[in-house]
């Protein structure tokens, strides 16, 4: 599995917002704490019943909370043929802390 900071994820998005997708798959009131504009949720244990709604073309950029169940995920998109598919380090907390302060981190 690939791994992208933050920083590195957010240049992606704003150079190829049509290329990249950023896939937050954390439960419905996490994202009530908090949220990235424009991101795509699917709660991780809709991922495999929802695959139609991930375009294999783009880049995916997988973030949940800290890391760890976006990096599953990242994994199982990996099995099913993504071929361009990165985990976020430190999830949504580190973006909070590197790219967008607004965001709270929990």
């Amino acid at each position: 599995m690939q791994e992208i900071t933050p920083r590195a994820a957010a240049e992606l998005l704003q150079a190829k917002p049509a290329d990249t997708l950023l896939l937050d798959v954390r439960e419905p009131m996490e994202l009530e704490i908090a949220a990235v504009q424009g991101a795509l949720h699917i709660p991780m244990g809709e991922i495999p019943s929802r695959l139609d709604e991930i375009d294999k073309t783009r880049t995916i950029i997988c973030l949940c909370r800290s890391g760890a169940r976006s990096g599953q995920v990242a994994d199982f998109l990996e099995q099913q043929g993504y071929s361009s598919v990165f985990n976020l380090v430190g999830g949504i907390n580190a973006w909070a802390l590197e790219v967008d302060d607004s965001i709270p981190t929990y």
